[in-house]
């Protein structure tokens, strides 16, 4: 395998963990919707340590390996369209999920509150915290951003 290969397949296995952490944490937002049980909340939400990798890896291994695969190779460059539009894309990704997190972070932090302090009874406060529709709205949208970058890369518009 030539070292363009190799940098395509860590790119696309980069972009694989990215997808697999979008949809870890569809699946939370989700199963956690339907409960106000603190313990529940705690529980689950500490899946999402494994999401935040998830998108740690495949956020920079796309970026990274993208960017070297645009001065490698010799059919694009980083100034063409495509690759300009991927990476305001990522850019709005990287902005929109922080924000997504920072939203379901602290909602997870008030389950462990509540856990440690032993009150375990249903928190109508904590459940609306994970039914925020501005979080889960920011969520969707991040979600409309993977696909769109997805459709670039695989489409190469403007190329």
């Amino acid at each position: 395998m030539s070292v363009h290969d190799w940098l395509l397949f860590l790119h696309v296995l980069a972009a694989f963990f990215l997808v697999g952490a979008e949809v870890l944490f569809t699946f939370l937002i989700l199963w956690l919707w339907r409960t106000d049980l603190p313990a529940d909340i705690a529980r689950v939400s500490g899946l999402s340590k494994i999401g935040s990798a998830l998108v740690g890896i495949g956020a920079g291994g796309t970026l990274l390996f993208g960017v070297i695969l645009a001065f490698e190779a010799d059919s694009y460059a980083i100034w063409d369209l495509w690759i300009i539009f991927a990476l305001v894309l990522w850019a709005a990704f990287a902005a929109l999920g922080q924000r997504v997190g920072t939203s379901y972070d602290a909602a997870g932090a008030r389950a462990r509150q509540l856990v440690g302090e032993g009150r375990t009874e249903p928190n109508p406060e904590l459940g609306a915290m994970f039914r925020s529709s501005r979080a889960f709205t920011l969520h969707l949208v991040s979600l409309g951003i993977v696909a769109l970058l997805l459709l670039d890369m695989m489409f190469k518009p403007w190329a």
